[in-house]
């Protein structure tokens, strides 16, 4: 079994404010340990249930959080952005068996998680369909796109929550729950123990039943804070600016989806 591993920040347990995820606060060394040990936790979970190999993509902000002395001797991991548009998936491909994701957060606009946004501070909006996507609908699509299901998340309730309304059979650990600026959350030790338990149960069984079909066709849209990044994106090729704070874009193929939004957005 060869299992792949895309871990944030914002979801993990007890995180609350933004000084807690951005490197050089004071406080993103407790939580980037915090980060750590629930990702070496679904390392444990996979190695338990069979896995022979793990990639681990570190896919918060600079992409070098995880603490690499404490991951395991059979981990790979993938630090730095490409530029790919895989992204926060980069390193993925159709020989894995199953996608993982630990310290996962809601969606731009939501209020399960004081952190809740969609890669960027700088979009309102993101909708797939016609639906309002997180980081996971748009990581869960691109693994679905190599065959790959979506077994586990671990993150906020709200976005376990949206996490199974994509992949009903998807296994999640709810670590917190936000209420404004506050946050009631699992001990960072029992989130580690419920990662590990429900990793290891989410690996051994059926996993075909955790893969998404991919549409036929897609649409794209982008709503963005300022008018001034809608602008800026709306020469990329076969983009639509219906409104001032909006792009539109279509596509048969979900990998063009992820180009557009890899140059759009994340540029």
């Amino acid at each position: 079994m060869k299992v792949f591993i895309s871990a944030d920040i914002e979801g993990t347990a007890g995180i609350t404010n933004w000084d807690e995820a951005r490197k050089g606060n004071p406080d993103y060394a407790e939580f980037r340990e915090y980060m750590t040990e629930e990702l070496v936790a679904a390392c444990e979970g996979a190695k338990a249930a069979g896995a022979t190999e793990v990639v681990v993509k570190d896919a918060h902000s600079t992409a070098r959080n995880l603490i690499l002395s404490k991951l395991p001797a059979y981990v790979r991991v993938v630090r730095g952005w490409s530029g790919h548009p895989d992204a926060m998936m980069f390193g993925i491909d159709d020989s894995f068996d199953a996608a993982l994701y630990t310290g996962y957060h809601n969606k731009a606009g939501t209020d399960t998680n004081p952190l809740a946004h969609t890669l960027t501070g700088t979009v309102s909006r993101m909708l797939i369909n016609g639906e309002v996507a997180s980081e996971y609908t748009l990581n869960a699509h691109c693994a679905a796109r190599y065959g790959v299901p979506s077994v586990f998340l671990s993150g906020d309730a709200g976005m376990c929550g949206e996490a199974k309304a994509l992949v009903p059979e998807i296994a999640t650990v709810a670590t917190s729950e936000g209420f404004g600026p506050a946050t009631s959350s699992l001990s960072p030790q029992a989130a580690v123990k419920a990662i590990r338990e429900t990793v290891e149960a989410a690996l051994s069984r059926d996993l075909s039943k955790c893969l998404p079909k991919l549409a036929k066709k897609f649409e794209l849209i982008v709503e963005y804070t300022t008018p001034i990044e809608a602008y800026r994106g709306s020469w990329y090729p076969g983009i639509q600016h219906p409104a001032p704070r909006t792009l539109r874009f279509e596509a048969d193929d979900f990998f063009e989806i992820q180009r557009a939004i890899r140059f759009i957005v994340l540029s």
